[in-house]
């Protein structure tokens, strides 16, 4: 007799930014599921219709499906073992040597393990270090369970899933034939587009390959604007002169802050898989964690321009440029104290526009460096609450250089014209 399970898939991890909008896509395609998670105050916003975070048709989705009875949620475990498929969402960081930490994965796997049946099918969804699948497959196989384990990666933008599981196809790998099947079968549920099968390990490296390459393309922009602004160029209007209705640059990406709990966390993934010969990423990372730092940098030598446009020193440059040793440390210091008597004021803290996500955002790292450089630091975002934020009226009013960190639409409003006493840094090109 077979028996009946009470849910067609348990998403381990429900209530996160990729388990719960894969559950409801899945939820409203009949797929009975369940959202197993910890965080008992981000289930209850989702059984009353909300989602904790900011996605895209998010609510009325949840709604839907809600309405759908083909959704429900748990803080107990045991709903594992009364589930076909289980799907595991976990993070998986890099600790302060920029290897993988698999330590919360390993746990989770572990703790988890009782309440797996024979006979079920365990998806990973997580960006895994690669033979991380293979692991986990041996480890049941070990134990003595029969659950069949699958890898298929999660592919979204954060904030618009419930477009991009349609739009764009899904990867499904598994070590059996059989289970291949069967999820293939489930993906292809909630996309319109072709399922690309592969290899657990193809899929693995798909898929940090995937998020490598985006982090590159990043830091090419972003050393190209490092470029013309030490020669002092406007790189939008480079960029115009190279992308405007030419085909061959319409991939090239503007310059910005490339951050988020992804990027930079996978690029170190795959340099700890190459035995840390993946130069091209060790640059990349380079490139792109140093932007914060570059512009407050480049903020204390555009003070010194001033101070000598301004007329506070009579010699000419050609003078200045073959002074003393003592002359350039005497300028050194009026650099510094010139941005020890300016207030900083950063606009976004997200990771990118319009989202409400703070992990890993260089918006953070910005205002570390501008607390030991600035005399006071600004903050706002407008998706983001934060005891420690100021007013948008606030930061503009009483902030003498304004940074746009993340170009949230809200922020294109402001007209910088109308603060001509104020300095504005705009990498993104948003006031352009």
């Amino acid at each position: 007799m077979v028996k009946i399970m009470k849910y067609d898939l348990c998403i381990i991890g429900g209530a996160g930014h990729v388990g719960l909008p894969l559950g409801v896509a899945f939820a409203n395609k009949r797929v009975k599921t369940v959202l197993f998670d910890k965080n008992e105050a981000a289930l209850e916003k989702i059984k009353a219709g909300f989602f904790p975070f900011k996605e895209r048709n998010g609510d009325k989705e949840l709604r839907k499906a809600l309405q759908g009875k083909n959704l429900a949620v748990s803080v107990l475990p045991e709903v594992i073992q009364k589930s076909d498929f289980v799907l595991l969402v976990l993070g998986t960081p890099i600790d302060e040597y920029l290897n993988p930490d698999l330590k919360d994965f390993n746990s989770a796997i572990e703790a988890y393990f009782p309440y797996f049946k024979n006979g079920q099918i365990l998806i990973l969804r997580s960006t895994v270090y690669p033979g991380t699948s293979e692991r986990i497959q041996r480890y049941f196989q070990e134990k003595g369970k029969r659950v069949a384990v699958a890898f298929c990666p999660e592919r979204i933008a954060e904030g618009h899933a419930f477009e991009e599981f349609i739009k764009y196809p899904q990867i499904v790998s598994a070590f059996e034939e059989t289970a291949l099947d069967r999820v293939e079968k489930l993906f292809r549920k909630i996309t319109s587009k072709k399922i690309v099968l592969a290899k657990p390990i193809e899929a693995e490296l798909a898929k940090l390959y995937s998020n490598a390459w985006r982090y590159i393309q990043f830091a090419v922009a972003n050393q190209f604007f490092m470029l013309a602004e030490d020669h002092g160029l406007d790189y939008q209007k480079i960029y115009t002169a190279m992308c405007d209705d030419y085909p061959r640059m319409q991939d090239l990406p503007r310059p910005g802050f490339a951050a988020g709990p992804c990027l930079f966390k996978d690029t170190m993934q795959l340099a700890a898989f190459s035995n840390n010969n993946f130069f091209l990423g060790h640059s990349a990372m380079l490139v792109n964690e140093g932007l914060p730092n570059y512009l407050i940098q480049k903020l204390k030598h555009k003070a010194a321009d001033r101070i000598l446009d301004f007329g506070l020193t009579k010699k000419p440059r050609a003078v200045l440029a073959s002074s003393s040793n003592l002359f350039d440390m005497m300028q050194k210091m009026r650099f510094s104290q010139n941005l020890k008597e300016k207030t900083l004021g950063i606009l976004g803290m997200a990771f990118k526009a319009e989202s409400d996500d703070a992990r890993d955002s260089l918006s953070y790292k910005l205002r570390k460096i501008a607390q030991a450089e600035c005399k006071k630091v600004l903050c706002h975002d407008v998706y983001i609450q934060d005891s420690s934020f100021v007013p948008l009226a606030d930061l503009l009013q009483e902030s003498d250089i304004i940074v746009l960190a993340a170009p949230h639409k809200a922020y294109r409003k402001i007209d910088p014209r109308k603060y001509p006493e104020k300095q504005f840094i705009d990498i993104w090109g948003a006031w352009s």
